[in-house]
């Protein structure tokens, strides 16, 4: 099990033998714009582990407004270069150095309701001056399923082919980055991956968190968005890299998620199994729900190390012995778009 952050990071960042023999061959230096989010500290941590496995020489340096003191200070300890910079203003983006592989992970989601402007300048308007401040690199942009439509839970989830039809602005947002970072690579022949995620597993936040804090809370679970996908975190950042060596001119769309369409009602019980406790419901399931078939992903990079049913006993035993959490609900309930 998984009792301490220094473990939890440890399994996070661990690459695979694939990550580190990819990372071997790619050329050039690793910046990831955005690294101070949920996701980017243990992407780093995973590229700077690969990088001294292989035994090769090639920084990675993360950017962002730090606005966590402490994470800077980790990051340094780990190896990894930091710049503070604000994506938003031209004059500190033309400033970031001219680096061949680049990870685009700043957005905004929470708190787009009401302050929709800041949410389209951070998810549509910045991508597309990172795109042309950087034409001439790889690019990994991270997008997300929510540009699909709600679908039928029987039909497996969305695939790259199915049209996108993004309900909610914070959605609309994220489509736009795509649409622009694709104009940009096709303008300038940039490679670029797009990473239609949802939804990364940390055991300080995600959804078997919210779930398992309400079973263990023995407070009301809502059953509106009665299926999900997820897949772990350390996973997800093992594909992110990878994808560097898939990088193309249009740009390679990419779902990534778990192999299984996951119940709700399923994961609570669950939980509720493991904590001797009863859960609680609220709604009936819906027939459709945001959902990914990344059945394209798992045929370029396999199936995710860590499985469902570990995540589950692994977040379990975080909420029994009372682990850090990030105190951010992902909302994962939401069906009218509005964050």
């Amino acid at each position: 099990m998984i009792k301490t952050e220094t473990q939890l990071e440890s399994r996070l960042s661990e690459p695979s033998d694939e990550v580190i023999a990819s990372i071997a061959a790619l050329e050039g230096d690793i910046l990831i714009l955005g690294v101070g989010g949920k996701m980017g500290p243990t992407l780093a941590k995973q590229a700077k582990r690969a990088i001294d496995a292989a035994g090769i020489a090639k920084k990675v340096t993360g950017v962002s407004r730090f606005s966590t003191p402490r994470l800077r200070e980790n990051l340094h300890e780990a190896g990894i270069e930091t710049i503070i910079t604000d994506l938003l203003s031209e004059d500190c983006l033309q400033n970031l150095p001219d680096t061949q592989n680049v990870i685009l992970m700043a957005g905004r989601k929470f708190g787009s309701t009401d302050n929709e402007h800041l949410t389209w300048a951070m998810n549509s308007y910045m991508p597309g001056r990172v795109a042309e401040k950087f034409k001439d690199s790889r690019l990994v942009i991270f997008s997300t399923g929510n540009v699909y439509p709600l679908t039928p839970v029987s039909h497996g989830g969305a695939t790259e082919s199915l049209p996108v039809a993004p309900i909610g602005e914070y959605a609309q947002s994220c489509l736009s980055r795509e649409r622009i970072c694709t104009h940009f690579s096709l303008q300038y022949g940039t490679p670029m991956a797009i990473l239609r995620l949802n939804y990364a597993i940390d055991l300080r936040y995600g959804i078997l968190l919210d779930i398992a804090e309400k079973v263990y809370a023995e407070e009301p679970i809502s059953l509106k968005m009665g299926n999900v996908n997820v897949i772990w975190q350390g996973d997800a950042n093992v594909i992110a890299l990878r994808a560097f060596a898939h990088c193309q001119s249009p740009p390679l769309i990419l779902n990534v998620t778990g192999p299984e369409t996951v119940s709700v009602r399923y994961l609570a019980s669950r939980f509720g199994t493991l904590f001797n406790k009863s859960p609680i419901f609220e709604g009936q399931e819906a027939e459709t729900a945001l959902l990914s078939n990344a059945a394209q992903c798992h045929q370029l990079f396999g199936y995710p190390r860590v499985s469902l049913e570990q995540m589950i006993e692994w977040m379990a035993e975080w909420v029994r012995i009372g682990g850090t959490t990030l105190r951010k609900p992902t909302h994962f309930e939401v069906r009218d778009g509005k964050f």
